[in-house]
């Protein structure tokens, strides 16, 4: 996936900024993208190039004057053309934590103890932002109200996945942790601490 998709599905929020998009990239579409602040300024200014998107110059005093980008007819376009191909392939997990798991037989035991310590904690951290992020959603309706009413239900189904996501990151911290802990105490273990 290009980062110019995951722009424009930011933009579908409506017109933000270059600033504003690299803030609210956390809450939306950084649940499965990742880019620099740097990254969305150039790639904003290509998509402008190429006619998706067009910005407007908000005045602003005492600060520098700021650009706000939406979609245009030929954005829109280029998004229901995205949604309608296949994904290339799928979802490829490159994380160096597993790695680390992967050799902890004969690895630092403690610090991969940590690691996924660490790894859950932020999943709790991560899993409040989606709750917060449902809730707002969610604006006092039930998932049903919400999906009968509402005028786009893909922010919501993303929340949802990032939310399942992070659950299982916590539940197979909880394992690991444990499994780990068994086989240090073990007789004659072969990790070492």
């Amino acid at each position: 996936m290009a980062l110019r998709n995951a722009v424009m599905a930011a933009l579908l929020e409506g017109e933000a900024s270059g600033y504003d998009l690299a803030k609210g990239f956390e809450g939306t579409v950084a649940n499965f993208w990742m880019a620099t602040p740097q990254q969305i300024y150039r790639e904003l200014e290509r998509m402008e190039g190429d006619g998706l998107v067009v910005a407007r110059v908000v005045q602003q005093e005492r600060r520098p004057n700021k650009r706000l980008f939406s979609l245009t007819e030929e954005g829109f376009a280029a998004v229901r053309a995205y949604t309608a191909e296949p994904p290339a392939k799928p979802t490829a997990i490159r994380d160096e934590l597993m790695v680390k798991v992967q050799c902890v037989d004969v690895g630092d035991i403690e610090a991969v103890r940590a690691a996924i310590t660490q790894r859950m904690e932020l999943a709790v951290t991560k899993m409040a932002r989606y709750e917060r992020i449902r809730e707002r959603l969610l604006a006092g309706r039930t998932e049903d109200e919400f999906f009968s009413t509402a005028d786009r239900v893909g922010p919501y189904l993303t929340c949802l996945r990032g939310l399942a996501l992070e659950r299982d990151n916590l539940t197979w911290g909880e394992v690991a942790l444990k499994r780990l802990a068994q086989r240090a105490e073990r007789p004659g273990s072969p990790v070492r601490d």
